[in-house]
């Protein structure tokens, strides 16, 4: 009843003129409305927790695809598919007809016709057993690419089946059954969650080469059960890659330490105090760690007694300098390791994410509008109208991005302050907008940075595999299951995005016979994104 306290008591209630009153039936229906919405979120977590159906998704505005350009016409000739170019090799079947004498040969007419071969082959290698004069044992090796039991070929074939093509476990298991592999169910876990060290280094590679190279990234996290506890797993990518990790927490250290990407030292630098002191902590304080010589410490333990050292756990101020300083040292180690340098943080408005040149996701902030609940034709006629003019503006932004000018930018600046300095009348509304236009540079950092996205879109079609995987198979159990789970998802996403085939990709891995080359994906990362 705190949200009530504005209410006048009952006796004074008569007192209050009709447009008053109007006013305060208005203001209460929106504290209805907010409360309305807080059980309805908190039922829904029950439901989750209970394993019940939730509620249905909201049908979002369309703004972004209301503003895009029109499509062609039904007059207009629409490309076709082109022709059909098998990735393996054509082989040529000439079939003959029973024909009548005298008839003329003109020629064949093609067919294509495309199969699939599903076979199972157990090959028992018999390995030469020597011993030397002087009593070693000598063993023929095993041919290149087997490890354990199983070739490369089921090996490449279980990752794809469930990495990319989100099997759940059992199913995998009675596929492999079906055609003939015999295989029990933990040596098929084994398949998935061991030995696979170099795949999971070399996400973290592709993360890397990112953040080196970007000038931006978009950022997103989804809800993630790990070990019977709810996490979170956090998406970084752009047009070129995409990385995950599940974390216990989603917090503005855990982000920081997952833009460290592996590496464990924190760092006093510039970059460090410049964020200390956007983030309010007092001079005094910065300067204690200014004044000490030692500047780069080697992992937390070490960061930690340093800040044991300095006294800074009987500091009584606010805000809590522990977390500052832990903070900035990590936001200095990510700068140090020149991660981010210049480069855009995209993300959803979520506050862990506001770290350096940050921007907002439009398609977020007018939703904020497309959900106000309206209470009258007065609230609704300003919430249409609202909405109308940010579609318009949004729309012209997509314009400025093809054709970027400081003149525009300047006119676009002023037409965002008319739009969202409005007053309507409608209390919630008025309220709404005063909060985007305190978020004006970050909403119009397409100004500065022209070819940054409007919205997170990619992160959100990025991070939907997790969703899925979430649904098929609820969670993970071991570390190890997790650290696959996002690595391998993190890398289907980035051959997808470079054109790669996973087929191919996991080939080159397993060294499968007649495997096309490819490279570290990291390398083909730094080329699409490095300037020209």
């Amino acid at each position: 009843m705190d949200s009530l306290h504005h209410v006048p008591p009952p006796s004074t209630l008569s007192a209050l003129s009709r447009p008053e009153l109007e006013a305060l039936l208005i203001e209460l229906f929106g504290e209805v409305a907010t409360l309305k919405q807080t059980v309805a979120e908190q039922r829904e977590e029950i439901a989750r927790l209970k394993g019940l159906k939730g509620r249905p998704n909201i049908k979002p505005s369309g703004m972004d695809k209301g503003t895009s350009p029109a499509k062609p016409t039904k007059n207009e000739k629409r490309p076709g598919r082109g022709k059909v170019m098998p990735r393996v090799g054509v082989e040529d079947k000439v079939i003959n007809a029973e024909i009548p004498p005298g008839s003329r040969f003109k020629g064949y007419q093609s067919f294509l016709v495309q199969d699939l071969v599903i076979s199972v082959r157990a090959t028992r290698y018999q390995r030469e057993r020597w011993v030397t004069p002087d009593g070693r044992t000598i063993l023929a090796p095993l041919p290149e690419g087997i490890e354990g039991h199983f070739g490369p070929e089921p090996r490449r074939f279980v990752l794809m089946q469930y990495h990319q093509g989100q099997s759940t476990l059992p199913r995998l298991l009675a596929l492999l059954r079906s055609v003939g592999v015999s295989i029990s169910k933990r040596q098929l876990v084994r398949l998935l969650n061991e030995n696979h060290e170099g795949f999971i280094a070399e996400a973290q590679d592709v993360l890397r080469a990112g953040l080196e190279t970007s000038p931006w990234v978009s950022v997103d996290d989804t809800g993630a059960r790990h070990a019977g506890k709810n996490g979170f797993c956090t998406q970084i990518g752009n047009e070129w890659f995409t990385w995950f990790r599940t974390r216990s927490s989603k917090s503005r250290l855990n982000f920081l330490d997952l833009l460290r990407a592996g590496h464990t030292d924190y760092v006093l630098n510039d970059a460090a105090y410049d964020y200390m002191r956007s983030q309010g902590l007092p001079a005094a304080t910065i300067a204690r760690l200014k004044a000490e010589p030692e500047t780069r410490f080697s992992d937390q333990t070490a960061w930690q007694a340093h800040l044991d050292r300095l006294g800074f756990n009987a500091l009584k101020v606010t805000p809590e300098p522990i977390r500052v300083a832990t903070e900035g040292a990590l936001w200095g180690s990510v700068q140090a390791h020149e991660f981010l340098c210049d480069a855009v943080v995209l993300s959803d408005d979520a506050g862990q994410f506001n770290i350096g040149r940050h921007a907002l996701c439009w398609v977020h902030a007018e939703r904020l509008v497309h959900k106000l609940d309206t209470f009258n034709d007065r609230d609704r006629a300003a919430q249409t109208r609202v909405r109308s003019l940010i579609w318009d503006f949004y729309a012209d932004l997509k314009v400025y991005q093809l054709k970027p000018g400081k003149r525009r930018a300047s006119a676009l600046r002023t037409r965002f302050d008319r739009i969202f300095l409005r007053r309507t009348g409608f209390a919630m509304l008025d309220r709404l907008l005063a909060r985007l236009h305190a978020n004006k540079a970050e909403l119009l950092m397409v100004l500065e940075r022209p070819e940054i996205p409007l919205h997170t879109n990619g992160s959100e079609n990025d991070i939907r595999c997790q969703v899925t995987r979430r649904k098929v198979s609820a969670g993970t159990r071991s570390d190890i299951g997790r650290d696959c789970r996002d690595a391998f998802l993190g890398l289907v996403k980035t051959c997808d995005k470079l054109g790669i085939a996973l087929w191919d990709y996991l080939g080159s891995r397993f060294k499968v016979a007649g495997h096309a080359i490819i490279e570290p994906l990291d390398h083909y990362v730094r080329a699409r994104l490095r300037p020209a």
